[in-house]
């Protein structure tokens, strides 16, 4: 496990998609062979979203022959609502990069048989060879996608109620009018994040700092979903100062002292030789 520390909200976002960038570029995708990415909605990967899409603006990443998807979505909501994370996606990342529509996939929670979709889009996962590179975010509480404290570590793409906390926080994005905001969303589960070849899960501020304590210093518990990737080969924690707060200083020290190595991780790929 890597603990990426960098001093704001703005360089963590940076070093994340400088990371996603380099994945894709080593990977080499092409017409035969597609990168599968796995991907958050929220406020937190806003800044890796802006910066991929500046990348992909500049020349130096194209999405062309990279498949995603999302970890979740509402029931009941439109996809056309301005809310929905079919809606959040498509403004706020594919409608500025080169990638197809077919190529996208998000949960339909608005599906006469929600089980059936799920199980779908798992066999979808399956059949594109697998997530390699899975991106998360996380509450305060700790749960990652919708797999809410208590959920199972084994847990695979379902139907979820959400919990009173998730509601009260999403308030905000229904004009604070708790009756709007859905009480029920699909989720790719906990196992269906851990199957991925490699996780990177995204926190920043003060108010995640808890979380990040019982992610990072403590044991496995899934009242706690985010500490099931203790466990997982290939997992980043990329942050910010602000939510290192509650870890130890040794701790803190310790992944600091290792920041050297972990910046060569996302260092520009040398540019290809120009063909005569």
């Amino acid at each position: 496990m890597k603990l990426i520390i960098l001093n704001d909200y703005d360089q963590a976002s940076e070093w994340a998609a400088k990371y996603i960038r380099n994945k894709i570029l080593q990977f080499s995708p092409g017409p035969n062979k597609y990168f599968t990415l796995g991907l958050p909605t929220g406020s937190t990967p806003l800044g890796c979203y802006k910066k991929l899409i500046e990348y992909y603006k500049n020349g130096d990443l194209s999405f062309q022959y990279v498949k995603t998807f999302n970890m979740d979505e509402y029931v009941g909501l439109p996809r056309d609502h301005p809310e929905s994370y079919h809606s959040f996606m498509w403004n706020n990342f594919f409608k500025h990069i080169d990638i197809k529509a077919e190529n996208t996939h998000i949960l339909d929670g608005n599906t006469a048989d929600l089980q059936a979709e799920c199980e779908s889009f798992e066999k979808k996962i399956t059949a594109a060879g697998g997530i390699q590179l899975f991106v998360g975010g996380i509450g305060p509480d700790g749960h990652i996608a919708f797999n809410e404290p208590g959920s199972s570590l084994v847990s695979r793409t379902r139907v979820k109620t959400l919990a009173k906390d998730t509601i009260m926080a999403n308030a905000r994005f229904f004009d604070g009018d708790l009756s709007k905001v859905p009480t029920m969303a699909l989720t790719v589960g906990v196992g269906t994040v851990m199957d991925a070849k490699e996780v990177m899960i995204l926190i920043t501020g003060a108010h995640k700092a808890f979380a990040l304590y019982k992610a990072i210093e403590e044991g496995v518990n899934h009242m706690w979903t985010v500490s099931a990737f203790q466990q997982h080969p290939q997992t980043i924690f990329v942050c910010d100062e602000d939510a290192t707060l509650e870890l130890r200083v040794k701790t803190v020290k310790y992944f600091k002292g290792m920041m050297h190595v972990h910046n060569k991780l996302v260092e520009s790929p040398p540019s290809e030789p120009k063909k005569n």
